[in-house]
């Protein structure tokens, strides 16, 4: 019952396969092989975007950070939210790869709000050369708490951001799930409002390990492409990641893939709604869930073999009563099995 993570669960077997349709004879390296070529033309299409720029890179933090290098100098700073990734699990890797720049964080939790982010760019460029430039504002859509934007919500943002001629990022290591949640395509929560460059996840939907950096201004294109290479994530057999992100495209299997993800977390949420003693900060929004059990139900759970992991508690010291906040997060292996086992241990 492996709750903790969506970066824990296996490969789809669609995407082995193209992975070992790819390990047949030899391939250009570097990315100059055809089955690259092909792949970001896939990418292009999802976003209806032909012209955009594709880069594919093997990590979440890489495509993050390497993508934010080219819209922040060394003296700027990233306009983000105080639980996003690039904040709490990238070890300053956004600060690493653009030379020295640093994070603002907009007051809140996990979703910014127009009139936080307006305050908080308008602060600074107030003391000349003695603080940072303005630089880019990042979105992460999903949240790190499980929360989506909607489209109006991203597009307020994204008229702040511009009113002060700022770029937009959108971490989407869950893009799949968000865009699912919302029923709209890749277009309309990207570049139709005015976002420049996305991380475009494909690990935590059934990847080995590939990301897409997709960039709507060309003008970035070389720069990027020299910051990958310098930053050390340039990968020589380049196809396997291309293999993967033509996998994981094909006849639209990462919406099939998010879709079960988001569909298996409700289905958990229903369970553990009927549950005494269970209550929720909020519904889930795609695949990831913050509930709080009480004490004595988490010792049980995890007895029985759950896995996941808890955010104020501990499982040793207080009252069994006492209702502890825990992370549940869905991945597209999960099933239905699963969920019913982990709800009958929870009810016991």
């Amino acid at each position: 019952m492996f709750f903790a993570s969506d970066n824990g669960g296996p490969v789809h077997p669609a995407i082995l396969a193209a992975l070992a349709a790819a390990n047949t004879g030899n391939a250009s390296g570097y990315g100059s092989d055809a089955l690259t070529q092909s792949a970001q033309d896939m990418v292009r299409d999802i976003f209806e975007a032909p012209d955009a720029m594709v880069h594919f890179v093997a990590t979440g933090t890489a495509a993050n950070a390497l993508a934010l290098a080219c819209f922040c100098p060394p003296w700027g700073t990233v306009f983000c939210s105080p639980v996003a990734h690039i904040h709490e699990d990238e070890c300053n890797a956004p600060e690493f790869f653009a030379g020295g720049n640093k994070l603002t964080i907009v007051p809140g939790h996990d979703k910014m709000t127009p009139d936080a982010l307006h305050a908080t760019i308008a602060a600074e460029e107030s003391r000349g050369v003695h603080g940072p430039a303005r630089g880019p504002v990042s979105i992460t859509q999903v949240t790190e708490r499980g929360h989506v934007y909607s489209l109006a919500e991203l597009a307020a943002l994204v008229d702040v951001a511009k009113s002060f001629g700022l770029p937009v990022h959108l971490d989407g290591a869950r893009f799949a799930n968000a865009l699912v949640a919302l029923g709209c395509t890749a277009a309309e929560m990207t570049w139709k409002l005015g976002i420049d460059a996305v991380s475009f996840g494909g690990t935590k939907n059934g990847c080995m390990g590939v990301e897409a950096v997709v960039i709507f201004d060309k003008s970035k294109n070389q720069e990027f492409e020299y910051r990958r290479k310098r930053g050390a994530h340039l990968f020589s057999k380049h196809r396997y990641l291309a293999a993967q992100m033509q996998g994981y495209l094909q006849d639209g299997l990462w919406l099939d893939l998010a879709r079960t993800a988001n569909e298996r977390m409700a289905r958990l949420a229903r369970g553990l709604g009927q549950i005494p003693g269970v209550t929720f900060s909020t519904e889930p929004h795609a695949n990831m869930l913050f509930p709080r059990l009480p004490r004595a139900m988490h010792r049980r759970l995890m007895a029985q073999g759950a896995y996941y992991y808890l955010y104020d508690g501990t499982l040793e010291d207080g009252p069994d009563e006492a209702p502890i906040t825990c992370r549940l997060v869905c991945d597209w292996s999960v099933t239905d099995a699963t969920i019913d086992r982990f709800l009958s241990v929870a009810r016991d």
